[in-house]
């Protein structure tokens, strides 16, 4: 997601919507013959039917087109080249649909020249005022200094060089360059890494730009959690000696790569809603008919085995690199997380009712109090151990990693209904799950995570081999 902070620039998208909607309606109002006579241009005309017709089906027509052809997608790194490719994909697609229309109904009788001429005369007109505001905010960036944007660079290479530069020279774009941070004694080092957390602390910063390859998982985890609680955008500059991954979406400020993280379809509004809809139904569900009684039978049982709560409380890394305090029934003699423990087949801290509670997976139905409260989603990727989060990130691909925290994790996902749950024998294990995270992550659907549960369900009855 692109935060905006203070920024009046995004007014001008809805402002050019706006005003090319009123070109598409009234060039075809006054050329495009709908009333079988004949008419000259700006002479006295009548709305008819038709003219209804084709005004709800243009605005209709024109808003999806854009949307789908990224139409009104211009940024401030967006060159000439790509905006003049927009506004031709724009006019062919508009044409063969305006052809479309027309040709729907036989009883309109306009010729194909006359119909060219109107769309000839509508992105005229649409692509003049399209330039003349791309240009206008780059001489307001230029000599008004205005619309900048306030920007610092974390890690160093040869591409944060190229990418410091551009900042530098290129004043239209508006990047006003605060800082760049990195454990290195080059000249232009404005602090260390350490330091530039302080630094974000103490400044408004529109945008952070890290050299993702240069960086630690832990300090990019930093930067990601502290740009999603501040509402500034991160992004990620590549080495370009590496292939970019899909998981980021990659544009080009000049010929520089610079990577942000993709928004997913899991994430989108409607999705969302749907998603956090059927979370709340169903922990609620688990919450009132089975959780409200087996807590009860539960503490007996445990107590009567060993010392200590009944609800283990343990911190779990979430979306956005976000931590949260999740809830197990406890299934072990200690009560404390110990760093770098997985529970292993016979250990010897877990308890006679946790053996049981770990084999049907029961020890994690105090996971639906953290769906209900929003902190994780019914299906998901599992959440890890934060001493884990960083040990794991230095055997995947950080482009996969940082895409696996993109989503809310759950108290179940495709990889554990996979076989790829609890322990972490070899790299393979951790490696295979986050492949099923990230296939589940771009292939969602409310049916996936049914089949998901209901697979869980099935494992839970059969048992399951890793669940120890």
């Amino acid at each position: 997601m692109e935060f905006r902070r203070g920024r009046y620039s995004w007014v001008l998208r809805p402002v050019l919507i706006v005003y090319d909607l009123f070109i598409v309606n009234i060039f075809a109002f006054y050329l495009l013959n709908f009333n079988d006579e004949d008419l000259y241009f700006f002479s006295s005309k009548t709305l008819n039917d038709k003219h209804l017709l084709f005004l709800f089906y243009s605005v209709l027509y024109w808003l999806i087109s854009t949307y789908a052809n990224d139409f009104y997608k211009v940024y401030r790194y967006t060159s000439l080249i790509n905006i003049l490719s927009l506004i031709i994909k724009q006019f062919i697609v508009f044409g063969l649909g305006v052809f479309a229309f027309e040709g729907v109904f036989r009883s309109i009788n306009i010729e194909a020249i006359e119909t060219l001429k109107y769309l000839l005369y509508v992105f005229a007109s649409i692509s003049i005022i399209k330039l003349l505001s791309y240009y206008l905010l780059k001489t307001v960036r230029l000599y008004l200094k205005g619309n900048f944007r306030n920007v610092v660079i974390i890690g160093r290479g040869d591409t944060v060089k190229d990418l410091k530069k551009m900042f530098l020279e290129k004043k239209d774009l508006g990047y006003a360059l605060k800082g760049v941070f990195n454990n290195s004694n080059e000249e232009g080092v404005s602090g260390t890494i350490k330091e530039s957390f302080e630094y974000l602390e103490n400044h408004n910063i529109d945008e952070i730009y890290c050299a993702i390859d240069e960086l630690r998982e832990r300090e990019l985890a930093e930067y990601v959690k502290y740009a999603n609680h501040n509402h500034c955008n991160i992004k990620f500059v590549p080495n370009t000696k590496k292939l970019f991954t899909k998981r980021l979406q990659t544009n080009f400020y000049s010929y520089i790569p610079v990577l942000s993280i993709q928004e997913v379809a899991l994430n989108n509004e409607i999705n969302k809603i749907l998603k956090r809809s059927f979370d709340i139904v169903f922990s609620l569900f688990i919450i009132i008919f089975v959780l409200s009684w087996m807590t009860v039978i539960l503490y007996i049982l445990v107590k009567l085995e060993s010392k200590g709560p009944l609800i283990y409380k343990h911190k779990r890394t979430g979306i956005n690199y976000k931590e949260f305090v999740c809830y197990k029934f406890r299934t072990l003699t200690i009560t404390e997380e110990i760093k770098g423990t997985y529970v292993s087949k016979n250990d010897r801290r877990v308890t006679k009712v946790g053996k049981f509670l770990r084999r049907t997976s029961l020890d994690e139905l105090p996971q639906f109090i953290n769906v209900l409260l929003g902190d994780m989603s019914v299906v998901g990727p599992r959440p890890h151990m934060l001493s884990y989060t960083d040990e794991y990130s230095k055997k995947i691909d950080k482009y996969n990693f940082i895409f696996r925290h993109k989503v809310k994790p759950g108290i179940t996902g495709l990889a554990q209904i996979k076989g790829y749950r609890g322990e972490v024998k070899l790299d393979k294990d951790i490696i295979n799950r986050i492949k099923y995270d990230i296939f589940y992550i771009e292939n969602w659907s409310l049916i996936l995570d049914f089949k998901i549960i209901v697979q869980t369900f099935i494992n839970l009855v059969k048992g399951d081999d890793k669940a120890y």
